[in-house]
């Protein structure tokens, strides 16, 4: 089974290389047939540049651009169109999440009797380092809301790192979000579609270099407009796009 890791990139000439490093370091070290796919959105500064060199230093390396207009999700977008696994993991660029939750979440996903892991920052079990407190607090309302509308127990659906097999991205078509709302329409969509996961902490690290992308007073009638979409789809759809039940044993 071979993962890929899709990382959109957009100016992370400070940040990229520590993040493709440890990633190929730790998947190595755990015997895991990878690749790491960075899409490359539309970045201004040596984020191209930087990806160049690590190319020669990195087998598992893939770099590509984004193709159509700039955002974060259209470059994630990007990457679940091109990426070669049998799962796909979304990472950040600015090594906020830790190599070593995602050999957690594929050695999860392996047994087949889920189809997606999802992480959250917000067990016990997890580290937040340098998460400012604004956020925070805006990060658990707009869970909390989520998790009522659609009766989840799942406390993180905005967290972006998250594991998905092959099947499941193709089943979640057509996607629509440009911009940090796919983090939310990937997986509310695979629990509206009736996707098997699984729910596991993840650590979540500030950045130490480079400026965040995420402009939350930009972001607030996206993240509705994908919220009110997958509920929508949820009380009308019938169940048209539901996962298929697998054919039963004919020697049974």
């Amino acid at each position: 089974m071979k993962l890929s890791v899709v990382i959109p990139a957009h100016d992370e000439e400070e940040c990229i290389e520590a993040t493709v490093l440890g990633l190929a370091e730790a998947l190595v070290q755990a015997g895991i047939a990878h690749e790491i796919l960075v899409v490359d959105d539309h970045s201004r500064d040596r984020t191209a540049a930087v990806l160049a060199t690590l190319a020669a230093r990195v087998p598992s390396l893939r770099c590509v651009v984004n193709p159509r207009v700039p955002g974060f999700g259209m470059a994630v977008r990007a990457g679940l169109e091109r990426f070669e696994g049998d799962a796909v993991a979304v990472a950040m660029a600015d090594a906020s999440d830790r190599p070593d939750d995602l050999v957690r979440f594929f050695r999860r996903l392996e047994p087949g009797d889920v189809d997606c892991v999802f992480g959250t920052r917000w067990s016990r079990e997890s580290r937040v380092v340098d998460y400012p407190l604004p956020k925070r607090l805006l990060n658990r309302l707009v869970n909390q809301a989520i998790r009522l509308l659609f009766g989840l127990r799942y406390d993180d659906t905005t967290n972006a790192f998250k594991l998905y097999h092959r099947r499941v991205i193709e089943g979640l078509e057509p996607l629509l979000s440009h911009h940090f709302n796919l983090t939310v329409e990937l997986p509310l969509k695979a629990i509206v579609r009736g996707y098997r996961y699984a729910v596991l902490p993840n650590d979540w690290l500030g950045r130490r270099g480079g400026q965040s992308k995420l402009l939350l007073k930009e972001m607030g009638s996206r993240y509705l407009f994908i919220v009110l979409y997958c509920l929508i789809e949820r009380w009308l759809s019938a169940g048209d796009y539901r996962r298929p039940e697998p054919a039963p044993d004919r020697d049974a």
